[in-house]
């Protein structure tokens, strides 16, 4: 099934979206990272937000200062969640693990 050609106009306002998403992205990013935003109020913003609530949970703990991708990846693993998951995916258990690992963090 072919998709059907956008106009000028459509691809624009996709374009004006997606950027729009991926700098609300970024500013939740840094905020976390700085310590602006704690990780439930990053949760709370998922679950308002389909651009935040599609950020990476991996990407989120790279914000953290002297978290890289490793240590990210192993705390999600000794968590059991995977790093594929996105904040809006989390689900309840997941959010409560996440929690209270990075509160022992900080």
């Amino acid at each position: 099934m072919a998709l059907r050609e956008l106009t000028q106009q459509e691809r624009d306002t996709a374009r004006q979206k997606a950027l729009a998403a991926r700098a609300e992205r970024a500013e939740v990013k840094r905020e976390f990272g700085t310590g602006a935003l704690s990780f439930p109020q990053v949760l709370t913003a998922a679950d308002t937000s389909e651009a935040v609530a599609r950020l990476k949970t991996i990407e989120l703990l790279e914000a953290l200062p002297g978290v890289g991708r490793v240590t990210a990846t192993r705390i999600l693993e000794d968590l059991g969640i995977s790093i594929n998951r996105r904040l809006g995916g989390l689900g309840v258990k997941q959010r409560q693990a996440l929690t209270e690992h990075l509160a022992q963090l900080g």
